[in-house]
């Protein structure tokens, strides 16, 4: 007991003292907390941007869902096409959510000759880059 006594009072001596010599902050403290301070903010900032482009990403792949599965719905409503090869397009929306969207329309036989049954490819583009493909079946009733 008596021996960490002795071992805290050296420790505040030495502390004492060093307190007791310092005139302010050296010039490399300076630096290496600048340094520190602007790698935080690199890590940062690069955390905001990823998160800004997820953001784009995701909003891009939701309209571009909402625009595939409203094509397939208007293909799935009009009369049924034999040995048809596409279907037309339902208008896409305007606005600026809409703008720089395109949509193709794909029909095929599943059998030769057609028996009523077609597989329809709905792709949708942004910027003339391909976000989603969505696939159905159309069936003569």
């Amino acid at each position: 007991m008596l021996r960490q006594r002795n071992n805290a009072g050296r420790l505040f001596r030495v502390t004492k003292r060093l307190k007791g010599n310092e005139t302010g902050v050296t010039l490399i403290e300076t630096v290496i907390a600048l340094a520190i301070l602007g790698l935080i903010a690199v890590a940062f900032l690069s955390g905001l941007a990823t998160t800004a482009q997820a953001t784009f990403i995701a909003d891009e792949q939701a309209t571009a869902e909402s625009l595939a599965r409203s094509q397939m719905e208007c293909v799935k409503t009009v009369d049924y096409v034999y040995e048809a090869t596409q279907y037309s397009l339902a208008p896409i929306p305007s606005g600026d959510d809409y703008s720089g969207y395109s949509a193709t329309i794909e029909a095929e036989p599943l059998h030769v000759p057609d028996d009523g049954v077609q597989k329809i490819t709905v792709t949708i583009e942004h910027n003339d880059k391909q976000v989603i493909t969505l696939e159905g079946y159309k069936v003569d009733r």
